[in-house]
């Protein structure tokens, strides 16, 4: 045998012994990486089911951001990619961690409060620490809030990174938005509005991105998941922005997933907030995804004209109801008014012409008539032109009845619950001598006449 042959043989060799440790390893690898990828299922369903979780002592945290760290990158790039669309569990300490213990407080509400931390890599977070009683109301909102957000990945949603449940602390981690929500750019200082809209940072083209990211995110919600998302609670206070202002859709407590295939959800009690909900959201009528793209045209509205839709210290029967007063205006031809009461610039009316068809289009009546999110998305981004604006559904002036069902504590009409208040004499714009109480056990408003009521 010459010295090539042996040659020859010894680097087949060296070649091979290489080989099968490479298959080795990636068999191991492989195998790390499915045990770790059944874990972090089995713990979300176990979340999700509300099924009794194990001690945090007994779960290492479930996080590529600190603790436990497989060494090879191509399987933390794994991981990374199964974190980015299922939420980790975090223990108490880690969210001490993250908080620098609670430092910086961002805001809080009947929900609890919301701090500002980040993880070890420097990823900026908002860390939402629940109360720590909470009612089976609550507890299904945090349940829905983790199986909506922790399967949806897109850039107008905001990004649930995790959660934290155990006999002390409840909490939601999140990316963290620099600007806010949008109720507060838009109202926390009406009073400077019109320096507002004049800045380079929040003009119409701005507020216009605003709308076609948000009407993107509904859009991926309703049609580009394996399961519909219906949100419930389409309105600015949702709407978080990043430092540039893109739009993101937050808070799905109230969401809901449906299969494609159910055109129409029964209801057990109303969701959404006075000023955004649909119509068929608080009466007795058939809800369907079409609720959301409602919400999101009083939305736009209230872009459009820089006030709210609703102002709860204001007496209802004083407010009129803006999509009617911008259809009178439309319809006249006196678009100029429009422009001239919220600040919008001439160059800018072809944006704010379009932004107030959809949103006519989208607040219709009938949920059938409303269009859908992918439609609205078309003609936002002018790949499609935009209806011709339609008149919000009026029922007109007619002999009629209509029941809304009050509470305990409401004993006369002028009493009535500002929600009621609201859809009463605000949707409905019904006088108060045509509302007769009946008292009796249901305790039921009957509304024996229909004043112009424009829906």
């Amino acid at each position: 045998m010459n010295s090539l042959a042996l040659a020859g043989i010894i680097l087949g060799g060296i070649v091979t012994i290489f080989a099968i440790k490479f298959l080795t390893r990636w068999i191991e690898v492989k195998r790390e990486w499915q045990a770790e990828r059944a874990r972090l299922q089995a713990m979300q369903m176990r979340a999700v089911a509300g099924s009794p979780i194990q001690p945090a002592n007994d779960v290492p945290p479930v996080t590529a951001y600190g603790g436990r760290v497989i060494e090879l990158g191509a399987v933390n790039r794994f991981l990374d990619d199964i974190l980015r669309e299922k939420p980790a569990r975090f223990t108490p300490e880690d969210l001490r961690e993250f908080t620098r213990n609670y430092a910086e407080r961002l805001g809080s509400g009947g929900f609890g409060v919301v701090y500002r931390g980040a993880f070890p890599n420097g990823a900026p977070v908002a860390v939402k620490i629940l109360n720590s009683t909470l009612d089976r109301r609550a507890e299904e909102q945090f349940m829905a809030e983790v199986a909506t957000a922790g399967r949806t990945y897109h850039i107008n949603l905001v990004r649930l990174y995790g959660f934290c449940f155990d006999a002390t602390t409840k909490a939601l981690v999140y990316e963290y938005l620099e600007k806010g929500s949008l109720d507060r750019v838009l109202f926390e200082h009406e009073q400077r509005w019109a320096q507002l809209v004049g800045d380079a940072g929040l003009g119409l083209d701005t507020l216009y991105g605003v709308v076609v990211g948000t009407a993107r995110g509904v859009r991926y919600l309703h049609e580009e998941c394996q399961h519909r998302i219906i949100h419930y609670d389409i309105k600015p206070g949702n709407v978080l922005l990043t430092a540039d202002y893109t739009p993101k859709v937050a808070d799905f407590g109230l969401a809901r997933l449906c299969n494609r295939d159910n055109t129409h959800l029964t209801m057990t009690g109303a969701r959404g907030t006075p000023g955004y909900a649909a119509p068929e959201l608080w009466l007795p009528l058939p809800v369907t995804h079409k609720c959301d793209v409602y919400s999101f045209g009083m939305l736009v509205f209230e872009i459009l004209g820089r006030r709210r839709n609703l102002e709860p210290q204001h007496p209802a029967v004083s407010q009129e109801w803006y999509p009617r007063w911008v259809w009178q205006r439309f319809d006249q031809g006196w678009f100029e008014d429009v422009m001239a009461a919220s600040g919008i610039q001439a160059k800018d009316r072809d944006k704010a012409e379009r932004m107030c068809k959809v949103a006519l289009w989208c607040v219709q009546y009938q949920p059938e008539a409303r269009p859908s999110m992918s439609s609205v998305v078309r003609m936002l981004e002018a790949r499609a032109p935009p209806l011709p604006a339609t008149r919000p559904r009026k029922l007109g002036a007619r002999w009629g009845k209509l029941i809304i069902r009050a509470g305990d504590a409401a004993k006369h009409v002028p009493f009535l619950p500002r929600v009621h208040r609201y859809l009463l004499f605000e949707l409905y714009d019904i006088a108060v001598q045509d509302i007769f109480y009946r008292k009796d056990s249901i305790q039921e408003f009957k509304i024996s006449k229909l004043h112009n009521a424009v829906l």
